[in-house]
């Protein structure tokens, strides 16, 4: 197999970290965006590098290019995802808009997993500590509006923020804390907005 030209590389490269980042490739005419050249060319390049096993593109979709793995690089690339950190809820806001969140967390298999959505939050007090959930632990949740009896959740009531044990009764909600010291919350409707999925600690 011929080896690939400098330029051939450069695109090659372009297109696995777009890809990375954006969970999706790139579009023949970003290519050419980005390196200022003509579409031609671009096709050229992807032409050659199918040509020489580095590619594989269908002609009958947008953004079909994908990069074929090489057996000699590392076995598997963990996914990474860019979680929202929820800071505090403002009234009236969506949950995740900008001026709710105190940024975003790196997070890696096995915390997050591709294909779904997440948001993290940084627990405070000791309310839920006999579920090994800490005051500072970081809690990783996965998007929801409904949930089973026993689930953790992580519920919006009055415009705060809680995470508390489900449990559906027959006229009303009961979140459950897991320390004996605090008082369980009714409500006739609440607002399930996650699940809890993973508790990230540092030390």
């Amino acid at each position: 197999m011929k080896e690939i030209t400098a330029r051939q590389q450069q695109v090659l490269d372009f297109i696995k970290e777009f890809t990375k980042e954006n969970s999706y490739p790139p579009t023949v005419r970003e290519i050419s965006e980005h390196f200022g050249i003509s579409l031609r060319a671009v096709q050229d390049h992807i032409i050659a590098l199918q040509k020489k096993g580095q590619l594989s593109q269908s002609q009958k979709r947008s953004r079909s290019i994908r990069v074929i793995s090489d057996p000699n690089e590392e076995e598997k690339q963990l996914y990474v995802g860019k979680i929202p950190l929820l800071g505090t809820v403002a009234a009236g806001r969506p949950l995740l808009c900008e001026e709710n969140l105190d940024g975003y967390v790196n997070l890696t298999e096995p915390f997050v997993r591709p294909g779904r959505s997440y948001f993290a939050l940084r627990v405070r007090g000791q309310s839920m500590i006999n579920a090994g959930i800490l005051d500072g632990d970081l809690a990783v949740i996965e998007q929801a509006n409904t949930a089973v009896d026993g689930q953790i959740i992580v519920a919006v009531i009055d415009d705060a923020i809680t995470l508390k044990r489900y449990y559906k009764e027959s006229e009303r909600v009961r979140l459950q804390p897991e320390n004996p010291a605090f008082q369980a919350i009714y409500c006739t409707d609440v607002r399930i907005v996650g699940i809890l999925s993973n508790i990230v600690r540092t030390y």
